[in-house]
């Protein structure tokens, strides 16, 4: 947060634009590297199975690596055409290892939650933003260009790996007090009993960042890169509150309902506390940028930035609720309703395409569509918050 508004007067709209583009293609393959069987480490009761699924993780994510790498292979100039990442188009093919590096974090960030070691997260997370933004602004002062920007963006997963690692085997922890003889982990079994993950969770995840990436994308076909950089800036900022706070209380509410769904507690108070907390902790903050938005980021970010406090009114509506859902997203997998988030997620993906659809082909303008699209983003992940305690109540009273 420090360092953004020197970046964005380093580098531009144009550039955020291509760097949200390739950043839109990762985010869109990252969530199913491992087919998102590193969410279910959490879940087993015994570690032995949790390290069988990090065995069986890292074996997926070494297949979806070959794949993207085959798929770059043979039509990566397809979607350099696409897109117009001509002046990043080389750094594509860095693709494949994001994959690798992606597949590891999940895994070990998993793991972490685990066994509840947040500090190595926490700490690995700020050594990486404070390396990676330090980066972007240190070469930006000599070499301001888009390029910096992808680059950096696609070694973020591997650094903040490495430095988990490095602090991982700094820590006390033990999962065991004795050691043990080699395992022989039942894979195949493992697969099968969180068969959901793969079936459900991974779909639902590369539909939602799909959906996610839609008007970064459009932005960039119809109105240029400037705009997609809009977008990809106040979506930047917007979401700070999310990484910052939402995922961190995510990381730690998981495993405590994970906990108290085994004890047969009742998960919906649970889940409705944390959501009425993080409405609580968010409401000024997105409601200053909807009612201030253009004044807010042409003040912070500089005089070329206004039309992103534009977008920034529509996209603190969604930013919101993508906020308060952490607790309800975090409970579906262990109130076994994965089936019905991706269903969810299909039915939010065909309405962002058709708004964006109505605000870029009817009204001509990149402001409607973007307001059309936090406004049904909004209204769905409040829906979804409804539906996943409705959920959460009916398991309780059948228990």
């Amino acid at each position: 947060m420090a360092v953004s508004p020197i970046i964005t007067r380093l580098y531009g709209p144009e550039a955020f634009g291509v760097m949200g583009v390739f950043n839109t293609l990762i985010n869109i393959i990252v969530p199913v590297s491992a087919l998102t069987y590193p969410l279910a480490i959490v879940l087993p009761k015994s570690n032995e199975d949790a390290k069988g699924l990090i065995y069986l993780s890292l074996i997926v994510t070494g297949f979806v690596t070959t794949l993207s790498l085959l798929i770059l292979l043979f039509i990566g100039n397809q979607i350099v055409n696409v897109f117009n990442l001509q002046e990043a188009s080389i750094f594509l093919y860095l693709i494949p290892l994001v994959v690798i590096f992606s597949g590891l974090m999940q895994v070990i960030r998993q793991w972490l939650i685990r066994t509840k070691q947040f500090s190595i997260n926490a700490r690995a997370t700020f050594y990486q933003s404070l390396l990676i933004n330090g980066g972007k602004v240190g070469i930006g002062f000599f070499y301001p260009f888009s390029s910096v920007l992808v680059l950096l963006t696609a070694l973020g997963n591997g650094l903040r790996s490495m430095l988990m690692i490095i602090l991982i085997k700094k820590s006390t922890y033990k999962y065991s007090k004795k050691p043990k003889k080699k395992t022989r982990y039942d894979l195949k079994g493992l697969a099968r009993r969180y068969y959901d993950f793969p079936i459900y969770r991974a779909p639902e995840s590369f539909i939602n960042a799909v959906s996610q990436g839609l008007p970064v994308l459009l932005l960039t076909v119809f109105f240029g890169p400037a705009a997609a950089g809009f977008y990809t800036i106040g979506w930047t900022v917007l979401s700070l509150p999310t990484r910052l706070i939402g995922e961190a209380i995510g990381d730690v509410f998981y495993p405590r309902v994970a906990e108290a769904s085994n004890n047969k507690e009742n998960v919906g108070t649970i889940i409705k506390k944390a959501t009425l907390l993080l409405g609580g902790v968010g409401i000024i903050p997105y409601g200053l940028v909807v009612l201030f938005g253009p004044f807010l980021f042409s003040f912070v970010f500089g005089d070329d930035w206004v039309v992103a406090g534009e977008y920034a009114r529509w996209i603190a509506l969604l930013g919101f609720t993508n906020f308060i859902n952490k607790p309800s997203i975090r409970s579906l997998a262990v109130l076994n309703a994965q089936r019905f988030h991706l269903i969810f997620t299909i039915i939010m993906l065909i309405t962002r395409i058709t708004l964006l659809v109505i605000g870029v082909y009817i009204f001509s303008s990149d402001v409607v569509a973007i307001a059309l699209f936090g406004i049904s983003g909004a209204i769905l992940n409040i829906g979804l918050i409804i539906i996943t305690l409705k959920i959460s109540r009916k398991r309780y009273d059948s228990i």
